[in-house]
């Protein structure tokens, strides 16, 4: 309240500052590169997100869920990809970036091969999904 007892309004103007042209330079840069896939991007959503939890940042899903503005659905979703294999996750990790961030592999793909409880059950579907790209099937 002001001293007459009205309320205060305060006003002002929000300016971005303007970025020195090196900093334009590297973001071009990365721009041209292109994006990672969006498998790969999940899948190190899924790695920090189990990170959290093990750090006491979060309890469980559900308070990852209210941290991250996504439902406790999507949120299991994502961290599912952590019950991969450890080698099918560095390879997954370790895609080549792409112009649009679009890869053949899907988030989806992964999710059923990460519901298999054996690893070698895993490393045999994801072998057989990479034969079936490289296929063109």
């Amino acid at each position: 309240m002001s001293a007459t007892g009205g309320p205060l309004e305060i006003r002002f103007t929000l300016r971005t500052k303007p970025r020195a042209p090196s900093e334009r330079k590297a973001e071009r840069a990365v721009s041209n590169v292109g994006r990672l896939p969006r498998v790969t991007q999940v899948l190190s959503l899924a790695i920090h997100l189990d990170d959290m939890i093990r750090r006491g940042e979060a309890k469980d899903y559900a308070d990852l869920a209210r941290l991250t503005c996504l439902c406790r659905e999507r949120i299991s979703q994502i961290v599912r990809l952590n019950y991969l294999a450890p080698d099918i996750q560095i390879e997954l990790l370790c895609l080549p970036p792409t112009p649009t961030g679009s890869y053949p592999i899907s988030e989806t793909a992964m999710r059923k091969i990460a519901s298999l409880l054996s690893w070698a059950d895993q490393r045999r579907e994801w072998t057989a999904l990479k034969q079936m790209l490289r296929l063109g099937m």
